[in-house]
């Protein structure tokens, strides 16, 4: 460290560093959302059989052990449909009715009877999968403690190269954490086999980051 450096160290009384901690976690919970989309003449015929499609879709998440508080209704659509060719005023041809649901899969080993029941029921969409943490808490606190212990090691680097001695804690400020959970592309109506379809929820990190002002002392022996 540069002698003027040094000196700014002593005369400020403080040195600031900052911290990342870090956690690798396997996720329990993915997050899912399916959809059925129709297209019919008539509003009340896209309405009944958007509605047989989804009470489907929905018999077979219940029957693969999603719990009736973990399926939440996300999108109810209808959009007019029509012709615009050869230069013609609009006509109209018919309704397009989405709906779409939120699946929530705390039992992951299900999640691949969860994906293949509601394709085989009818779903025409699966527009995300996303895993997390049901309690993240757990892991937040060990990677606070991380990002902690990483700026007192940059600290007492510092320190040392300035001749001082680190004197305690003078202020902590916590930065933007991530989070688990990371949604996957979009898929399209998947091609179903025999077997349920493989799912791997692999690990996901949680990391916090810190800013730690720390006090400084003089090293035996030295003066101002």
């Amino acid at each position: 460290m540069a002698k003027d450096e040094a000196t700014s160290i002593r005369k400020s009384g403080t040195i600031v560093v900052g911290g990342t901690g870090r956690v690798a976690v396997e996720p329990d919970v993915a997050d899912l959302q399916l959809g059925v989309s129709i297209a019919r003449p008539t509003v009340d015929a896209a309405r009944s059989d958007a509605a047989a499609a989804m009470t489907s879709i929905l018999a077979a998440v219940r029957a693969a052990g999603v719990a009736d508080a973990d399926i939440r209704t996300t999108l109810v659509s209808v959009q007019p449909r029509y012709d615009y060719r050869d230069g013609r005023a609009p006509v109209l041809t018919g309704y397009d009715l989405s709906n779409s649901v939120q699946v929530t899969v705390r039992d992951l080993a299900a999640l691949g009877s969860v994906i293949d029941g509601s394709l085989q029921a009818g779903a025409t969409s699966m527009d995300s999968l996303s895993f997390r943490l049901e309690d993240p808490s757990q892991a937040e606190r060990a990677a606070r403690l991380a990002a902690v212990a990483e700026a007192r090691s940059r600290a007492d680097v510092l320190a040392e190269a300035a001749g001082v001695t680190i004197a305690g804690v003078a202020d902590i400020v916590e930065g933007g954490g991530t989070g688990p959970g990371y949604p996957q592309p979009k898929a399209a109506r998947m091609m179903l086999a025999d077997s349920a379809t493989p799912v791997q929820a692999g690990t996901t990190e949680i990391s916090v980051s810190v800013t730690v002002t720390f006090r400084l002392g003089q090293s035996p022996g030295q003066s101002g």
